[in-house]
């Protein structure tokens, strides 16, 4: 979809300079008149994509290379994909077939079999204006998953993949068989780094000395109980703030009778690692570890994911959805390179969004005749009066499908019950010795406004609109997030906050997908990213 905006100038020029009165001279200021002109019209388009997808080449996942493809890029229209396959032990190909010789390094299955079939795809034609790059998910030191992405500039030239053989080596504990000669003779087994936090942060700044134009994305982040502390998240993105700049707040495998694969034990020590509403509890707790972020000013974005692995497996088991159906990431960009699709992930001007609540999103702020969106940083005087605009809307059915898996549409079609219009203080950033480093909290964050359908007009072009308007005194920024839900609904929500996700036990398994998919597509939500107010 897409949206320009054409804003309108106000200059005064004098009709005489401008040869109007036949005068030569530009002295007399009562000839001046205010006129409107065009400022340069806003060149972009809105998108829709998934960050962490996996294949069969994973040793997790079941569906092939091309059957993820096209359910992606056709059956729901995505129009970027970055895959995410493990950087483990590989020992299938794209196809599922079994390795002649055993495993491989994943390195080495990418250059193999990945990357030559999406190329093949991509230069007859298969996939017109879509985007397709291959990353890989890492099991970092101590921690979690994170999604990284070498060198995005051109994604399947030699030098590249011969950056990820080079991660592999130095930064997992494989043995060295697996390696090229290449490698072993460049690196020293002294320079490999797989056991600690500090060795996560040398593989980070591994990439930002060699491939600066690269990203890295904490993927589930709050899954395991003590995988990171916020001071270690504030390390990782003080080291290499311009390729760690994403969370996965809004987390794939939607279909696990816990949702998510948040799998702790119901206990009050472990409430931080469970799911609300679908969402990561960094996220989804107003004024948590998300609010504390961005409380310092940090560009942190948080993006959805489908984390893919398959949709029913042996008939017993269910992941998630595909990519695309459930869980999208709206992001605006310009052009349909892997480089347009980093900067406006960088950019931040996006918004994550379960079960098609709504298709369309644009909240900003103006002030002083300028307009400012998610990501961006307006800086204006003390006392000034800003207006915030949200604008959205909803499509008229989404992917909800009865019986689960069966291809019969449930003709649901979603409705945003309240929108939330959240606000936090910033301050200066914390430096790495103060005590503040390792908070978790922004105990300014707040609901500042909740806005129900008496408090939204739809405009010709069916979008729902919102004004509110207020006066700035302070740093602060505002973000979004709204829901199909009531303020207060039995096990969903109370005082308009998302409850803990509890675990389907449901034995019959077709019933329990039943549940479980319905269970999802009654709790939708979408969460945009924010806007900084910097007041002088």
């Amino acid at each position: 979809m897409t949206v320009r905006f054409l804003k309108m100038k106000t200059l005064t020029i004098s009709l005489a300079c401008i040869g109007i009165l036949g005068l030569t001279g530009c002295n007399d200021d009562n000839d001046k008149k205010v006129i409107q002109v065009p400022e340069p019209i806003e060149k972009g388009a809105w998108s829709t994509g998934d960050l962490h997808v996996h294949t069969i080449q994973s040793d997790d996942a079941q569906v092939k290379l091309a059957d993820v493809l096209d359910l992606a890029l056709n059956k729901y229209s995505l129009d970027w994909m970055l895959l995410s396959n493990h950087l483990r032990l590989e020992k299938r190909d794209h196809e599922g077939n079994d390795l002649i010789n055993g495993s491989i390094a994943f390195s080495q299955g990418m250059k193999e079999f990945e990357v030559p079939y999406i190329d093949s795809l991509i230069k007859n034609g298969k996939y017109p204006n879509k985007t397709v790059y291959s990353a890989f998910e890492w099991d970092m030191p101590t921690h979690d998953h994170v999604n990284i992405g070498i060198g995005i500039e051109n994604q399947n030239n030699s030098k590249n993949l011969k950056a990820v053989e080079e991660f592999e080596y130095l930064f997992t504990n494989k043995d060295k068989k697996y390696f090229s000669n290449d490698i072993l003779s460049k690196y020293s087994e002294g320079d490999r780094a797989f056991s600690s936090h500090a060795d996560s942060v040398k593989a980070l700044k591994w990439i930002k000395t060699n491939y600066p134009n690269s990203y890295m994305i904490l993927n589930h982040p709050s899954r395991g109980v003590g995988k990171y502390s916020p001071a270690q998240i504030r390390e990782l993105h003080d080291t290499a703030p311009d390729i760690f700049y994403m969370i996965e707040g809004m987390i794939g495998n939607q279909m696990e009778p816990n949702r998510g694969g948040y799998e702790t034990a119901y206990i009050d020590d472990n409430l931080v690692n469970r799911s609300y509403g679908g969402v990561d509890y960094y996220v989804a707790k107003v004024g948590g570890l998300w609010d504390s972020l961005l409380g310092e000013g940090r560009h942190i974005w948080n993006i959805a994911n489908s984390d893919y692995h398959f949709t029913v497996g042996s008939g017993k088991y269910t992941s998630g959805y595909a990519p695309g159906e459930y869980s999208k990431t709206y992001l605006w960009k310009n052009g349909n390179s892997l480089a347009d699709v980093v900067k406006g992930l960088k950019d931040g001007r996006s918004f994550g969004v379960y079960g098609d609540l709504i298709n369309a999103l644009d909240f900003n702020v103006n002030v002083n005749n300028k307009t400012y969106s998610m990501g961006q940083t307006l800086t204006t005087t003390k006392g000034d009066n800003v207006t915030v605009t949200i604008k959205f809307k909803s499509p008229e059915y989404n992917n909800e499908q009865f019986p689960f898996n069966s291809g019969n549409s449930a003709n649901s079609k979603p409705k945003v019950d309240h929108v939330d219009l959240i606000v936090g203080d910033v301050v200066p950033k914390y430096e790495a010795n103060s005590s503040n480093y390792n908070n978790a909290k922004n105990s300014t964050t707040k609901v500042l406004a909740r806005f129900t359908s008496k408090d939204w007009k739809t405009d010709a072009n069916g979008f729902n609109v919102i004004t509110y308007k207020m006066k700035l005194d302070k740093n602060q920024y505002l973000r979004l997030r709204g829901t199909n839900l009531g303020v207060d609904v039995e096990g969903e929500t109370k005082n308009g906050e998302p409850l803990i996700d509890l675990k389907n036990e449901t034995v019959d398994h077709q019933q329990r997908f039943n549940e479980i998919n319905k269970r999802n597509y009654a709790d939708l939500w979408f969460y945009s990213n924010p806007i900084f107010l910097n007041v002088k």
